[in-house]
């Protein structure tokens, strides 16, 4: 009976999907609302400790997952902004919060204190959600900012959850200590891991019958606990390891890719179903009044004071600092926190799961769905292109790959339409970019100095592991100061490509002079009989 249960839940949430993609409503908050629907009709939930195994596996997954998909070159750019947002900004607006809640809901101020740093982080899961479902591509690399505080914030959350938790306790703690411990081998952890778990990759294969994807989730929870037993922040690790992960190419990575979709998209299901299943309705409504309160304080004051202040001294617009502020969504994270608050036994004079669970469900009705509407209002979408680029799994799920080339003073493409292109193979003029600005590259355009002309076409990875090869010269070697046309490379070899120390992608020319720190990719085949030629070793 309860498996015939859970198909029924799954079907109906793929219809809250479809009618989140019509109506703009998050489908994570119709998730929540089909879990309290079933309570309503009499299904009985109250297992806290079931809730709290299942949050913590499923904030696993979108934590790493999250990390996973972020396009770091794309991030990099904000990465300053987005960390600011992730540590001060969750403190800033956890503690006006609970000065909130003392001061003028009267809550204690331990208690109130817990309460704003349960909710203090944006949730990813919600924002990451928004953006990719209702295409919003924010102008000046909001996209990004937004989707690296949101995946990198809950950490704070967390620490600060467990000072004030801590303290109620009665336990003996210092804070200093517990928040540099909690940080430092957090990232330690992250960093170790990513340089191991990659290092293997690279020298292993794991792709037969998807078996990289099983590695990947073992990798995922080894880098958890392995973290947690050292008293450092499980989650941040993680989320370190997905981006480390995520922006490697290694065998299988599109195996891994489907399966963390998939896996992620059914967990959140899961947490959401059960977070609204455990949730009693009469609580909930006595609760209202409450948790309304504190979301509009943190939407119309908490957030934005913390927004603005911080945002100084990057000088961000006004249109663009609004709408990070309306951005600050909470979700699963912070009801995942407050269950862990539960399930301590500590003594509470309020109701915190419900309080957080009202605040959670209000931020994503209002906050969530005022997004796409705001953002036309604030005229913070760029028409022109796509939120998915933000998102690594974009390229990674589809069997094709984007080339630049720059338009070069002289170079006799200046002035030629697009659609006079003389393209031989199978390659599309994907996008052009003109003076830091995207342009559609319809038939009619035509190309000038500077331009920069990104091609598509179907990508090619090389499953053989010996076809290409690579190698970075370093310093003494035979290559170093040497043009192309003058080293002795066997028949069956080719350098195909040379990246400079500065990323500066080079293509090999006879007259190209190789450096020490540049990086050499070579195609090495095999002679017509099928052997490789007897030659000598690169030195590396």
């Amino acid at each position: 009976m309860q498996y015939l249960m859970i198909g029924i839940i799954l079907i109906l949430a793929l219809f809250a999907i479809r009618l989140s993609n019509r109506h703009g409503i998050p489908a994570l908050l119709l998730f929540i609302v089909l879990g309290m629907g079933f309570g309503l009709l009499g299904l009985d939930f109250n297992n806290f400790e079931f809730a709290d195994g299942l949050a913590t596996v499923a904030l696993m997954i979108i934590m790493f997952y999250g990390g996973f998909g972020t396009n770091w070159r794309m991030a990099k750019p904000v990465a300053r902004e987005a960390i600011v947002l992730s540590f001060f900004g969750v403190i800033t607006t956890a503690l006006l919060t609970g000065l909130f809640c003392h001061f003028v809901l009267g809550m204690n101020m331990i208690e109130g204190m817990l309460v704003g740093s349960i909710v203090g982080s944006t949730d990813y899961a919600s924002v990451s959600n928004i953006l990719r479902s209702k295409n919003l591509n924010l102008k000046y690399n909001t996209a990004p900012l937004l989707e690296l505080e949101s995946g990198s914030n809950d950490p704070t959350a967390y620490t600060m959850t467990m000072v004030f938790l801590s303290v109620l306790l009665g336990s003996e703690v210092s804070v200093p200590v517990l928040v540099l411990t909690q940080v430092a081998l957090g990232l330690a952890g992250g960093f170790l891991f990513a340089f191991l778990i990659g290092k293997y990759l690279k020298s292993i294969s794991v792709q037969e019958d998807g078996l990289s994807a099983v590695f990947m989730a073992a990798a995922m929870l080894i880098t958890y606990e392995a973290t947690l037993l050292a008293g450092g922040n499980g989650y941040l690790a993680l989320y370190i390891l997905g981006i480390m992960l995520g922006n490697m190419e290694f065998r299988g990575k599109r195996d891994v890719v489907f399966f963390f979709d998939g896996l992620s998209e059914i967990m959140q299901i899961a947490l959401f179903f059960v977070l609204g299943l455990l949730s009693n309705f009469q609580d909930f409504i006595a609760t209202f009044p409450i948790a309304l309160a504190i979301m509009l304080f943190m939407a119309i004051l908490a957030r934005p004071l913390s927004v603005w202040g911080l945002m100084i001294p990057f000088k961000l617009k006004p249109n663009q600092l609004n709408i990070i502020s309306l951005a600050g969504v909470r979700g699963a994270a912070a009801i995942a926190f407050a269950i862990l608050v539960v399930n301590s036994g500590v003594k509470l004079s309020i109701d915190v799961y419900h309080i957080v669970f009202g605040i959670c469900v209000l931020s994503s009705l209002i906050q969530g769905s005022l997004m796409p509407p705001a953002s036309r209002k604030w005229d913070m979408l760029d028409p022109h292109d796509t939120v998915l680029k933000t998102f690594n799994y974009y390229q990674d799920k589809a069997e094709i790959g984007f080339l630049e080339t720059v338009i070069h003073e002289g170079s006799s493409l200046i002035g030629t339409m697009v659609k006079d292109f003389n393209l031989t193979f199978d390659f599309i003029v994907a996008k052009i970019e003109r003076n830091g600005e995207t342009i559609v590259p319809r038939g009619t355009v035509q190309l000038q100095e500077d331009d920069k002309v990104i091609l598509g076409g179907k990508k090619h990875f090389d499953r053989s592991r010996h076809d290409l090869i690579e190698f970075t010269i370093p310093s003494g070697h035979e290559w170093d100061n040497k043009l192309i046309k003058d080293l002795s490379v066997p028949t069956n070899q080719l350098i195909v490509m040379v990246q400079r120390p500065d990323s500066e992608v080079v293509v090999p020319l006879g007259n190209t002079l190789l450096k020490q720190g540049d990086k050499v990719v070579i195609l090495k085949a095999a002679t017509p009989d099928g052997k490789e030629k007897g030659q000598k070793k690169l030195k590396s």
